[in-house]
């Protein structure tokens, strides 16, 4: 771990001693390399925290400033061409020399091009995202020679994935942003932490300081995957409106989108309410209607329900239309309250983390000195 990790936030409490909290530092220290070894380790950085992987946001200079930082970038390839991919892998290792990954969508048309680019380029992380993939884009992975990473929503479906080869996984609660699932994180990990060890497992969703990063550890987690908290890092190109509405929103303003009718499914998806998300209720309600009226068939309907989102993501993240664009974001958009770099970012989560595990050491402490008085204030301690 770089001696520079956690400098921001694990001070010495007035009144304390330095030396003893340096003990305590030091302690603390330890316990967290224990604790995220093999996170650190399949990941070949400094400490284990991924950035998750955001389209339009993810792209090489974020993804290099978290890597350069000492934590783990991911390039978000969305809809990628291949060509388009070999581009940004380039572009990414110009600016670091430290590992990085890809995450590749499993339903992409051209997933074996993408896989081989990756292993063109010497890729050593690939996330795999949007669905169970197949044992052959898996191979196709580990043939390249790179680790692949899965995200898995049940216990069952992570062992699946186990059995197929893949090297670690990732589980994500509801309180992330983008495309979700309905369970929360602290549900999740709880069910698949104490159950799963053959690899190791990364925890995302909701995660926004140090103290849940050390919670999700501690049972078990070899590391933490955040993105929400990237998106305000000066190196990210998100628009500055886009930025400002993170710095202004709360957990509560990340909503889950809304669907009407059964009969015409909507991808959850987590964002921040806007107009955007008031008319998306109004355009389904007309469309519906006007199925119901025979003036669209079920597949017509559907579609354009399906396209009213199209581009948003871009409008929102790159033009700055934070009106009718989307503003995907986790519910720990409460805890970004200005925009900072990613080495202060992961700084501040790993100072936090360690400055728990001191003060707990701390009162460890206080509690044997204060049984060694007791004990020696005993008749028949005094010979």
């Amino acid at each position: 771990m770089n001696n520079g990790i956690g400098a921001a936030d694990f001070k010495i409490a007035e009144g304390r001693a330095a030396s003893r909290w340096d003990t305590e530092r030091e302690r603390a220290y330890s316990e967290l390399e224990r604790l995220w070894v093999r996170g650190r380790d399949i990941l070949g950085c400094d400490v284990a925290i991924m950035g998750g992987a955001m389209t339009w946001v993810s792209e090489r200079n974020l993804v290099a400033a978290i890597s350069n930082a000492g934590g783990f970038g991911v390039i978000a390839s969305g809809s990628m061409s291949p060509n388009l991919l070999s581009v940004e892998i380039s572009a990414t290792k110009a600016l670091t020399t430290r590992p990085f990954g890809v995450n590749l969508i499993t339903i992409h048309p051209q997933l074996p091009e993408l896989i081989d680019v990756c292993a063109t380029h010497g890729v050593g992380h690939v996330v795999l995202a949007g669905g169970l993939p197949t044992t052959a884009a898996v191979s196709r992975i580990k043939r390249g020679g790179a680790h692949v990473f899965c995200f898995a929503p049940t216990l069952a479906f992570a062992r699946k994935l186990v059995r197929m080869g893949v090297d670690a996984i990732v589980i994500e609660g509801s309180e992330a942003g983008g495309h979700i699932g309905p369970v929360s994180t602290g549900v999740l990990a709880q069910e698949i932490l104490p159950h799963l060890a053959d690899v190791p497992v990364f925890v995302a969703g909701g995660i926004g300081r140090g103290e849940a990063m050390l919670a999700y550890l501690e049972m078990g987690a070899a590391g933490v995957q955040l993105g929400t908290r990237f998106v305000c890092a000066h190196e990210s190109i998100a628009h500055p409106r886009f930025k400002q509405a993170f710095v202004r929103a709360s957990a509560r303003d990340a909503v889950v989108s809304v669907q009407l009718d059964p009969r015409f499914p909507v991808i959850p998806v987590r964002a921040l309410r806007n107009p955007a998300t008031d008319l998306f209720v109004a355009v389904q309600r007309r469309v519906i209607d006007r199925f119901i009226q025979s003036e669209l068939s079920q597949k017509a309907a559907q579609l354009e329900i399906e396209h009213f989102w199209a581009g948003a993501l871009r409008r929102a993240v790159i033009d700055g239309d934070v009106e009718a664009g989307s503003l995907m974001a986790g519910q720990s958009v409460g805890f970004v309250t200005r925009e900072q770099s990613s080495a202060e970012i992961l700084d501040e989560l790993v100072g936090q983390a360690l400055g728990v595990l001191a003060a707990r050491g701390e009162r460890a402490s206080d509690r044997a000195c204060r049984s060694a008085a007791e004990l020696s204030r005993r008749p028949d301690a005094q010979g």
